[in-house]
């Protein structure tokens, strides 16, 4: 699973104009977050079509970074991820995003993007 970062100006289609180029080449987004600042805004994304979605945001010239994407299942209770973060923290990982992608009954899918990947998979093992 990957994860895409893409820097917009905080103005009215730019959203559309992303999803529009992803639907262009069939990509279905499986978890999405946007957060504006000032007249910035970052959006971040999980594709469902990895390929489809470099090849979609390329053709419209949507420039984008792209990151490895951990998944873990916690519990759905208070607590839990605070307990994540805090074993991820105590091992030096930096989280880049964190999202939801599912939840199934007491269960909660988490998508994590840690700025170390290799000591982050150690720590969620």
């Amino acid at each position: 699973m990957r994860d895409f970062a893409i820097q917009l100006t905080h103005r009215a289609g730019e959203l559309a104009r992303v999803c529009d180029a992803l639907s262009r080449t069939g990509v279905n987004i499986k978890s999405v977050a946007a957060l504006t600042v000032d007249n910035q805004v970052l959006l971040r994304l999980i594709p469902d079509d990895v390929e489809a979605a470099r090849s979609g945001l390329r053709e419209a010239n949507i420039r984008f970074e792209e990151s490895e994407v951990l998944t873990v299942l916690v519990e759905n209770k208070a607590g839990e991820l605070a307990g994540v973060s805090a074993r991820l923290a105590q091992a030096g990982v930096n989280l880049l995003a964190v999202y939801v992608t599912g939840v199934e009954g007491d269960l909660v899918e988490l998508a994590i993007v840690p700025d170390d990947v290799k000591k982050a998979k150690k720590v969620l093992e």
